[in-house]
Parts: structure tokens; C-alpha cells; sequence
């Protein structure tokens, strides 16, 4: 075994070094190839939000690129005479909603799903993959016709059903690999030890699954906060529109407001923002947790 080592060291050791000149490896890239591209994805991404602040906060007629004297009566116009205080309102019941009833029947199907054998199962799952690739558009007519016999037309709960629905499969996909990356194991142990399949879910399974409900929750309340289509097309109450089909009041063919627009945007903007803030690690742990297994 000593003579198998021995070379090793003799041959690091005669390797001559090269005063003066930094050796680097193949793989290791050079600083400003990193920077130079991020610097100008940064600028691209950067700029259009300065240039909606720039409309949002400076007065109106103004040229000026930067925005002094600073000024929120755009903010007001649009929270006050167009409504936006209560496209809010019904934007956030609408993406709560969506989220408790997505997160709760995907959590339901993706535990059958993952923990379940039964006939047909692979050919479920297949057909939850390729609705993905059914436009949402698709939908509007089925959908009208039967909140039209439920009586639900120009009612939020429409657009929280409509919503559900187009969640659901993407959601419950995701919510079977987390589960399938808990071992069974656990729950057996839960059973032994007196508790039910209900209880041991609840008590063991549920608590790890934290960062995929937060990441499907999410993903959930973001899409509903932001679909235009359902809402358009099911309510017709301008008391009971969201804000991106207010945004979409706000142009007309005549003319557009910028100002009110940018406001109106930033006003859309900032409560998606703020969710990502606070859920950023969470989002990441969850969606890479139900990527492994599927």
C-alpha cells in the first residue's frame, strides 16, 4: 500500500510553479462575465419601475426625470374617485379566498394521490398535466353557463370557484410530491402509537408540510390577485370589480392618465411585493422540496 501512495506527493512535487502568474481553474469564470450580464438584466428590470414611479409621484404635466417635488394626489385620485379602496378590498377577498379552497382540496387530492393506489391513477395524473396547457379562455363559456343556472353571475364567489378550478392541478401535483417526500414510515409510527389516519396526518404529516402549503398558498393568491379574465367576464358591479379590471378603466380610446395609471399599477403591485417579502424563503424550500419527486 506504501509504494501505491508514494507517487502521488513525487509527482505534485515536481511540478514546477510559475512565479507571478495566478493559476485558475477550467470551470472558474472570470468576475466581470458575472456582473456585466447582471448589471444590465438589473438596469432592464430596474428601470420600468423608476419610470412608473416617476409618473406615479411626480405632478401632473410635469417633464422632469426625477420626481421633486413629490406629490401623492395621483394615489388619491385613484383611491377616492376611481374606486380603488374598494377594487381592493374585493381583490384581497377574492385571493384569500382562492387560497384557503386551493390549498384545502389540493391538500386532500395530493394526499390521495401520493399515499393511494388505484385504478386509473397514472392516467389521473396525466390528465391533471395536460390541463395545464388548456387556456383559461377555454373556460369562460362552460363556466358562464353554470353560474348562469347557480344564479352566481356578477358574484365574487364566481370568480373564486372560476380560480379553484384553474389552480387545482398544478396545485395538487405539487402538493403529492411533498407529501411523497414524507416518509411513510412516520405515520405508521403515528398509528401504532393510538392515533387514527386523520390525527397522524394532522399531527405528523401536516407540520412538515409548511413550506409547500406556503408555496402553493402563494402561488394561489398571486394568480388571483392578478387574473383579469375571470373577473371581467363574471362580474359586471363595478362595486364588485378587482383591481386589474380597474386598471383597465383607467384607459380609455381617447385618451389615458398615466399618472392614475402608474398609481393604480404601483397600488396593484405593492401587496404581491410584500407577500414575496415574507414568504421568499419559504417559496424556495417549497417549490424545490416538490420538485424531487413527482
Amino acid at each position: 500500500m506504501i509504494t501505491e501512495i508514494a507517487p502521488a506527493p513525487e509527482r505534485v512535487a515536481a511540478e514546477p510553479a510559475r512565479p507571478g502568474k495566478k493559476r485558475r481553474a477550467w470551470d472558474e469564470v472570470p468576475r466581470w462575465q458575472i456582473y456585466v450580464p447582471l448589471t444590465i438584466y438589473l438596469l432592464f428590470t430596474l428601470i420600468p419601475f423608476y419610470w412608473i414611479l416617476l409618473f406615479a409621484l411626480r405632478p401632473a404635466g410635469s417633464t422632469s426625470l426625477v420626481p421633486w417635488p413629490m406629490t401623492f394626489e395621483h394615489f388619491e385620485k385613484v383611491w377616492t374617485e376611481r374606486g380603488f379602496g374598494t377594487y381592493f378590498t374585493n381583490s384581497v377577498y377574492v385571493g384569500l379566498a382562492t387560497l384557503v379552497l386551493t390549498t384545502v382540496v389540493a391538500l386532500a387530492g395530493g394526499y390521495a394521490l401520493a399515499r393511494f393506489d388505484f385504478r386509473l391513477k397514472r392516467g389521473f395524473m396525466l390528465a391533471l398535466l395536460c390541463s395545464q396547457f388548456v387556456p383559461g379562455a377555454l373556460l369562460l363559456v362552460p363556466l358562464f353557463q353554470i353560474f348562469a343556472k347557480l344564479q352566481m353571475i356578477n358574484s365574487l364567489g364566481s370568480v373564486v370557484i372560476a380560480e379553484t378550478v384553474f389552480q387545482l392541478p398544478l396545485s395538487m401535483i405539487l402538493i403529492s410530491g411533498f407529501i411523497r417526500n414524507v416518509p411513510y414510515s412516520l405515520e405508521e409510527a403515528a398509528w401504532v402509537d393510538g392515533c387514527n389516519r386523520m390525527t397522524g396526518f394532522r399531527i405528523v404529516v401536516l407540520p412538515l408540510l409548511r413550506p409547500g402549503l406556503i408555496a402553493v398558498g402563494s402561488f394561489a393568491f398571486v394568480h388571483a390577485w392578478n387574473h383579469f379574465l375571470f373577473a371581467l367576464m363574471f362580474l359586471s358591479d363595478q362595486g364588485k370589480q378587482t383591481i386589474p379590471v380597474g386598471l383597465n378603466t383607467l384607459m380609455s380610446s381617447d385618451s389615458v392618465d398615466l399618472g392614475a395609471l402608474a398609481a393604480g399599477g404601483i397600488i396593484a403591485a405593492v401587496p404581491v411585493v410584500i407577500v414575496f417579502a415574507f414568504i421568499q424563503k419559504w417559496l424556495i424550500t417549497g417549490f424545490s422540496a416538490g420538485a424531487v419527486k413527482g
